[in-house]
């Protein structure tokens, strides 16, 4: 008797395990942070505040955006890795440390196919091919005629070397056949200085960065790399209206959790996400800062990462 009451206590005693379907009915029911791997001010911090605000209202408890700067966003992604796989810490993740890092830097410290449960892609931000107003082409197959025939000879700038910029420069080099030398800078900033004075001759920059020139006659604008046309910049022809089929490049955003982050807490978060983006009010801010609203399954965000990896792979060593 005394044996059956001390089993009865020692069940009663215990801790009681949660459901993965009992956690996802009650989450959140705590504020819920999400990582942004980049200092304040930045197109993917803005994106990332926007987004946690809207989610904060539809699913009743704050998202808080804290920045975790550093080593082209690799810091903030390897902190997320480690975390509680709880849906509490979240990554708002861009293409640099999701998609770039894993094809060109070594031992960063997180593998992001197998320390992530891909949530949502958030939105794609895409660039204008621009160029100096003196310089001779005037559209994407004039700029690749001039390039065959003055091998070399035609610069672009970057934000710096393994940026998202740089790599779509030598992505273009690659498709389009043809050699520009790549005069990497420290930012957006002074890469455009010198491009507006002629110093580089081209350049790939986010819409928003670059329209303000085009629209000035500071600038003139090629192409667009994604394949739909902007919304802020519809008269400009994709890069794949221009014979280069299939041209995808630019930075883009997603949400991701911890591996082992149980799945109906992903599924709900993506199914949130969705819902957000969904809203007008959302849709416009996101559009009036040049970033298109692009809401995925957990599914369809894994085979996304996994096919820019891919493409960036793809590219020559150097």
């Amino acid at each position: 008797m005394l044996r059956l009451i001390s089993l009865c206590a020692a069940i009663l005693a215990a801790p009681t395990v949660a459901s993965p379907a009992l956690a996802a009915a009650d989450y959140p029911s705590r504020s819920v942070t999400m990582v942004v791997a980049y200092p304040p001010g930045g197109s993917t911090d803005t994106a990332a505040r926007l987004v946690a605000e809207s989610l904060s209202k539809k699913l009743g408890r704050t998202f808080v955006v804290e920045n975790r700067p550093g080593a082209g966003g690799t810091i903030g992604a390897s902190l997320v890795a480690r975390s509680n796989p709880d849906g509490y810490t979240l990554l708002f993740g861009a293409s640099a440390e999701t998609s770039i890092a894993p094809a060109t830097m070594e031992n960063i410290p997180f593998d992001i196919e197998k320390d992530f449960e891909p949530i949502s892609l958030v939105g794609k931000v895409p660039f204008l091919l621009v160029a100096y107003p003196g310089f001779p082409p005037n559209n994407v197959s004039e700029l690749i005629k001039y390039a065959k025939e003055h091998p070399n000879e035609v610069n672009y700038s970057s934000f710096g070397n393994n940026t998202s910029n740089h790599l779509t420069g030598e992505l273009f080099n690659s498709l389009a056949g043809v050699k520009m030398t790549h005069v990497p800078y420290k930012g957006s900033g002074p890469s455009i200085t010198d491009l507006m004075g002629g110093q580089v001759q081209v350049s790939f920059d986010t819409v928003t960065a670059v329209l303000p020139l085009v629209q000035s006659g500071k600038l003139k604008a090629l192409g667009v790399t994604m394949v739909e046309r902007s919304a802020m910049a519809p008269n400009v022809p994709t890069l794949d209206e221009s014979g280069i089929k299939g041209f995808t490049a630019g930075t883009w955003f997603g949400l991701l959790a911890p591996s082992g982050t149980p799945k109906e807490i992903t599924g709900k978060l993506s199914k949130a996400v969705a819902e957000v983006l969904d809203d007008p009010a959302l849709s416009k801010q996101f559009s009036d800062r040049g970033i298109t609203p692009a809401a995925t399954t957990p599914e369809e965000f894994r085979s996304f990462i996994r096919s820019e990896i891919s493409k960036w792979k793809s590219l020559p060593k150097e």
